[in-house]
């Protein structure tokens, strides 16, 4: 008998646990939805292509490890990534539209974003400008993901764009004693055409004003904004402005230096190759020194100091730079719905994100991500920069035209000789043109 009640007893156990799996069996939705739960085990598989400029760094593997991290949150979200570089990437991005071969999922800045969300390339990320997200986050930054209708950019980190100068160069032409290398470290208009002079008069170059496409363009803008006061839009933004007086005196001043041989033109240069003479000590200052460009070009050969743009006033204005992800609208609601999920991972998770900030070498938009760089001495001048920052005019309309017309001006002045006033009516003419038209 207790043989029999025994058996009894243990079958009676067997369907209670069988009945008990049964009903927590979660439903096979298949969905990729951003709210949806991370265990996503035998949902429908969704396949993204990002494409991304080298923020991270040149070769560092990290967009691997964020894509490996993801994926044990998110295994059914497979990753396609491509790495483009900051000078033939433009162009790879624009023939990809084109051909409607775009990626899911591209991590860029504002300038070229806001330009495809309002061309109708890419897919509204209204829904992830939650209330909460929107608390954490400064309404500059908001304003700079955003057309002023829709937000088309998902951000992640900010910093302010600069020069750097080579120490030892500096010190063995005697240029040190026109920098500022205490408090801020802001200096004059006055102290930059002395320097360059002492350190042409040396042997040394002292710095190249590149024009050969729009690849850092905005170095050369701040460097001829902030000598005299000039700016490149008005203060509504609705047009561009450079050919003031002030912008005139400074096209004039550059001419004057390069023409006696304190400043270098080229004409076939983009930023990153002016970075690459900086770092291998061809010249004396780059005028596209970032968070992220001292990480992709530092060198332990010399001292690589960080200081403002020289104004008339010894107080600059900086551009800033703001990384975000934007995603394509490529007709599948899945893929779009994955992409997002893919950068609200990237940016707001709690190991994630502040690991991310860090990596693109720049400071976080989330007030709550803190300090991140507590005790960094470097960082922390830079943060208080901020005191600093221009207005953002990356998202105005014909942005992309301006650029164009930017690299072109400074060839037809710097390096044939165009009369400053004529060459920027011109400039600033074909960039109202494309903005109001």
């Amino acid at each position: 008998m207790k043989k029999i009640l025994a058996l009894l007893l243990a079958l009676a156990m067997v369907f209670a646990l069988a009945s008990c799996s049964v009903e927590k069996a979660p439903e096979n939705t298949g969905s990729a939805d951003p709210d949806a739960s991370g265990d996503n085990q035998g949902t429908e598989q969704v396949e993204i292509t990002w494409w991304a400029f080298p923020t991270f760094g040149n070769d560092t593997g990290y967009e691997e490890e964020l894509i490996a991290a993801f994926n044990e949150v998110h295994p059914e979200i497979k990753i396609n990534l491509t790495i483009i570089d900051f000078t033939s990437g433009q162009e790879q991005l624009t023939a990809a539209i084109e051909a409607n071969t775009a990626p899911d999922l591209l991590f860029d800045a504002p300038g070229r974003i806001i330009e495809y969300g309002k061309a109708g390339k890419l897919v509204s990320l209204d829904d992830m400008f939650t209330d909460e997200m929107k608390a954490d986050v400064s309404e500059a930054v908001q304003s700079a993901c955003s057309d002023g209708t829709t937000f088309w950019m998902y951000p992640l980190s900010s910093a302010p764009f600069y020069m750097g100068i080579n120490l030892e160069m500096f010190q063995a032409a005697g240029a040190d004693q026109y920098l500022n290398l205490e408090g801020d470290r802001c200096w004059t208009t006055e102290d930059f055409e002395n320097a360059c002079k002492a350190l042409a008069d040396a042997g040394y170059v002292p710095g190249i004003v590149y024009c050969g496409g729009q690849g850092g363009d905005q170095g050369t803008r701040a460097l001829v904004s902030n000598l005299y006061g000039a700016h490149i839009a008005n203060d509504a933004m609705t047009e561009y402005t450079m050919n003031s007086a002030e912008g005139v005196e400074a096209m004039t001043l550059l001419q004057e230096m390069v023409n006696a041989g304190y400043l270098d033109v080229a004409t076939d240069m983009v930023a990153s190759q002016e970075l690459e003479m900086f770092q291998t000590q061809n010249c004396a200052m780059t005028f596209c020194w970032g968070t992220s460009n001292a990480i992709s070009y530092a060198s332990e050969d010399f001292t690589q100091i960080s200081v403002p743009f020289p104004s008339d006033d010894g107080v600059p204005e900086l551009e800033t730079l703001h990384n975000g992800f934007c995603v394509f609208d490529n007709g599948d609601d899945a893929k779009a719905a994955a992409a997002k999920l893919f950068a609200q991972f990237i940016c707001d998770d709690a190991e994630w994100g502040p690991k991310s900030v860090v990596q693109t070498g720049a400071f976080p938009v989330r007030a709550s991500f803190g300090n991140l760089y507590e005790g960094n001495e470097e960082m922390e001048l830079l943060s208080s920069w901020t005191q600093y920052y221009a207005d953002y005019y990356n998202t105005m309309d014909g942005f992309a035209t301006m650029r164009v017309e930017w690299w072109n001006m400074l060839q037809r002045v710097l390096a044939s000789g165009g009369d400053p006033q004529t060459e920027l009516d011109t400039y600033v003419a074909n960039s109202n043109a494309a903005l109001n038209g």
